[in-house]
């Protein structure tokens, strides 16, 4: 399965973000009740916000963004930032 890029027009971090790229990691297990849209919702929630990476892997910074209220429901959503760099990648999403 191949990633999917979809533009945005959000500020993390304090970095400009136009793209979000979602790797299809989720599908193995969470295809039942994820999907990229409700991922591409869960990614508003980031919007305007610091956050403290959990893991650095130079160029990569990690974060686990847990308790993301939607429709009722509760999401933690798996996503890193790469240094010098204009995307959000998505790792993983399930709900929690």
């Amino acid at each position: 399965m191949k990633r999917r890029e979809y533009t945005v027009d959000l500020t993390v971090n304090d970095i400009k973000i136009t793209k979000v790229i979602v790797d299809p990691h989720y599908e193995e297990k969470h295809s039942a009740s994820i999907d990229d849209e409700l991922i591409l919702n869960l990614v508003k929630f980031l919007d305007g916000n610091l956050f403290e990476a959990d893991a650095v892997k130079e160029p990569y910074s990690y974060y686990v963004t847990e308790e993301i209220s939607l429709d009722e429901r509760r999401y933690k959503l798996v996503w890193l930032l790469e240094d010098d760099q204009i995307y959000i990648g998505v790792i993983n999403a399930y709900r929690s």
